[in-house]
Formats: C-alpha cells, sequence, structure tokens
C-alpha cells in the first residue's frame, strides 16, 4: 500500500484517444488536502493490518517522498482522529454496508473511515466534495470497483452526518 503511487494524469489515456472521452485538459496539481488524504489512508492501511500505533505509523509515513506537500494539520486530524474514533466511525458505517467493516478490504476501509471523519468533523468542506475526495482514493488506490461502493456508503451516511446539508442540496436539485 504504501508503495503504490498515484497513477500521474499523464498515464491516463490522452485526451481526444479512442479510450478517452473526456476533453483535453491541462493536469492540475494535487491539492495539499488531496495529499494528506493519500498519506492518512497509507497510514491507515497500516493500521487496520497491522494495529500499530499512530506515532509509529506517522514516523513512517512522514518518511515518504511529498510528505511536506500535505495539509500536516488536516493529515493529522484525519489519521490520529480516525484512529481514535474507529469504532464510532465503524458505527456510522455499519448502517450502510453489506458487511461487518473487518470484512471490508483494507483500502476501501480506510477510505471508508477519512470519508466518514471528514463528514463528521470537517464541516468546512462541502459533503459532495468529501464523497468525491473519497471517490478519487479509492479510485487510485482499491479495487476495480471500490469507488462505487465508497460512494453508496457515504451517500447514506451523509443522510446520516449532515442531514440539513443533504435536504437543502437535495431541495435545490428539484427546485432548479
Amino acid at each position: 500500500m504504501t508503495e503504490s503511487p498515484v497513477k500521474p494524469e499523464s498515464q491516463h489515456a490522452p485526451a481526444g484517444s479512442p479510450s478517452s472521452n473526456r476533453p483535453a485538459r491541462k493536469p492540475q496539481a494535487k491539492s495539499t488536502r488531496r495529499r494528506s488524504r493519500e498519506l492518512a489512508l497509507q497510514g491507515l492501511y497500516q493500521w487496520l493490518l497491522s494495529g500499530a500505533d499512530g506515532a509509529e505509523i506517522e514516523a513512517h509515513i512522514r518518511e515518504q517522498e511529498g510528505f511536506d506537500k500535505c495539509d500536516r494539520p488536516h493529515f493529522d486530524a484525519l489519521l490520529y482522529g480516525s484512529i481514535r474514533e474507529a469504532a464510532m466511525l465503524d458505527a456510522v458505517l455499519a448502517r450502510h454496508v453489506d458487511r461487518k467493516t473487518s470484512l471490508l478490504s483494507p483500502v476501501e476501509h480506510g477510505v471508508l473511515m477519512i470519508g466518514a471523519y471528514e463528514l463528521s468533523h470537517c464541516i468546512d468542506i462541502p459533503y459532495r466534495v468529501v464523497i468525491n475526495e473519497a471517490v478519487e482514493l479509492a479510485k487510485s488506490f482499491g479495487g476495480t470497483d471500490g469507488h462505487k461502493y465508497v460512494n453508496g456508503v457515504l451517500d447514506k451516511a451523509a443522510a446520516d452526518l449532515r442531514p440539513v446539508e443533504v435536504k437543502a442540496r437535495n431541495d435545490a436539485r428539484r427546485a432548479g
């Protein structure tokens, strides 16, 4: 997991090629928050597999290339917050998954934990952004269709964790 780099935009099919339906666009640099999520996912993956101490995991993650390009406070909140609140996050997720969270792949489990943590604690980030970022993590690090599963679970969890925001968005979509 820690060695699984995200595919850069240049490794995808070129825009305009038969295998690409996307219009040509300039690749964008990763945001510091996205990098924080990627590194936190790597740490949660280690934690889910080994149960190692958060500080030990952080020390290992700090050695990763590109750590200096992350939003450090957001990384700390995601890694330590998800570990500290794992039982609560799993309880939220358990209402929307089709099996015990312990039976999920460690990648999808970690992505869902990050998403549930952000939905619970990062109110400054719109719930749709939280879900989209989790889907991107699952696409980059997870199994073939794991991102679809992550999307469905977090969409349902958002209705529990941010009911006012979800209702407002649904009402606006119906009105417009």
